[in-house]
């Protein structure tokens, strides 16, 4: 088992980011869906793709790695983060750890609003886990520009390493492609060193064409990582959306050699659903993008049923929920 697991954790290489480049609307225009041979295509993934025993473990070992661990609460507290925290310095229990053979795992990132960058920060501290900060009026983004711009920067300066941003989802309604355009480049500018992710809300978006090409647009600008959701609407991450925003990073990628990362956000808890969308990513985009340099989920309570699944793994038997408390 040691070497499976051990195997899935070797240090992935850095990417360069992207820099962007002109906006190019007659590419733009050419992207489309055919909804219903994406849905078909999606259908098949849960089924189809399957592992067990060592490799399953190997496998959500790798997917905890990739998690950025979120708290996006009202009632958020420096305590509560804090916890979270810890919870993503150690995120599965040592007793576990141990018979998977498995040393240095964390979680991909921990997620919070602005003002708890700064307890997050510390806490983190020498853990090589980054703090994300969600900002630019999240999650409705109707905020006043400047604010906006302003919030960035005050959460980098925080001490924010990822900010995830929200574009304003009236310019995809309305085709402003060039006003999406420069609004995420403004985003990408403020950020400076810090990576951004551009949440796309795709739930609000209408139609696949508009995911397609709201990906597009937003990469062309300078997006490190294209988000399905703000966790917030009435519909989150959903497999065919995925495949439309996966699809258009592969066409960026062929197109300029620059990679984007992939963030799936809302409603993914299940272990189960973590494999899945691992296999898609390595169907449709290869083994580099299985890493979290390129591949995050956006979630929380997913954590707690890997845990789970890996303590069956190792003894046997499925222990109670709250025995793998988040914070």
């Amino acid at each position: 088992m040691q070497s499976t697991t051990t195997a899935t954790l070797l240090p992935q290489t850095v990417e360069p980011r992207n820099p962007g480049t002109a906006l190019d609307l007659d590419w733009v225009m050419r992207a489309t869906a055919n909804r219903s041979a994406i849905e078909r295509r999606a259908a098949t993934l849960p089924g189809r793709r399957s592992v067990k025993k060592d490799h399953q473990a190997a496998w959500l070992a790798r997917a905890i790695s990739m998690i950025d661990l979120t708290t996006l609460a009202g009632d958020d507290t420096e305590g509560r983060v804090r916890r979270l925290c810890a919870k993503a310095r150690q995120p599965v229990r040592a007793d576990l750890l141990e018979t998977l053979g498995l040393t240095g795992l964390t979680t991909g990132a921990v997620c919070v609003y602005h003002d708890m960058v700064a307890p997050a920060v510390s806490c983190l501290e020498g853990s090589g886990i980054p703090v994300a900060a969600v900002s630019t009026g999240f999650p409705a983004g109707l905020s006043p520009f400047h604010l906006r711009l302003a919030e960035i920067g005050e959460s980098v300066e925080a001490g924010a390493q990822e900010i995830d941003i929200v574009i304003s989802r009236r310019h995809v309604l309305t085709g402003n492609w060039q006003a999406l355009y420069d609004e995420m480049r403004a985003f990408r500018q403020a950020c400076g060193e810090a990576h951004v992710k551009a949440i796309l809300a795709t739930g609000e978006l209408g139609t696949l064409q508009n995911v397609a090409r709201a990906s597009l647009v937003c990469m062309m600008a300078g997006a490190d990582f294209i988000k399905t959701s703000t966790g917030k609407e009435g519909v989150n991450a959903t497999l065919p959306v995925s495949l439309v925003m996966i699809r258009a990073i592969r066409d960026f990628h062929e197109a300029t050699g620059f990679r984007v990362g992939y963030k799936p956000a809302g409603g993914i808890s299940k272990a189960k659903d973590a494999l899945t969308y691992l296999a898609l990513i390595k169907e449709e985009l290869g083994d580099d993008w299985l890493s979290p340099h390129l591949f995050r989920f956006g979630a929380s309570s997913l954590l707690g049923d890997i845990e789970r699944q890996l303590e069956h793994h190792v003894t046997g038997a499925y222990s109670a929920s709250w025995r793998h408390a988040m914070a």
